[in-house]
């Protein structure tokens, strides 16, 4: 055997591996974005929905807080509830990729 000739297998086999790592994370991260979070504020009174990709969604607003002497509220909720639905999407994406690779922290794949 020539020297070096295990290492050429080896590390074609390594490509292999992060070819199949790559596709599956490819398709972890497609899943992702087509999935919605909701999160609320104020009791459920404000709701936001954003997708895996980071898009905001749907804002619902109880018209119970909707009240013009107290426009502030009403927006401080709005921002708690779009944040909390995007730390959701942030947590699961993050919970699906360790999935994916196994706990392998690789920079660019979450």
């Amino acid at each position: 055997m020539k020297r070096g000739a295990g290492f050429q297998g080896g590390f074609a086999e390594f490509q292999r591996q992060a070819m199949r790592l790559h596709r599956k994370m490819e398709a972890v991260h497609e899943e992702l974005k087509a999935r919605s979070f909701e999160a609320g504020a104020g009791g459920g009174k404000v709701t936001a929905v954003v997708s895996g990709g980071k898009e905001l969604l749907a804002v619902k607003i109880d018209p119970e807080v909707v009240r013009p002497d107290d426009i502030a509220m009403l927006q401080d909720l709005v921002v708690a509830a779009v944040n909390a639905a995007l730390k959701k999407a942030d947590e699961t994406i993050e919970e699906e990729t360790n999935k994916a690779t196994g706990g392998l922290k690789i920079p660019g794949m979450t």
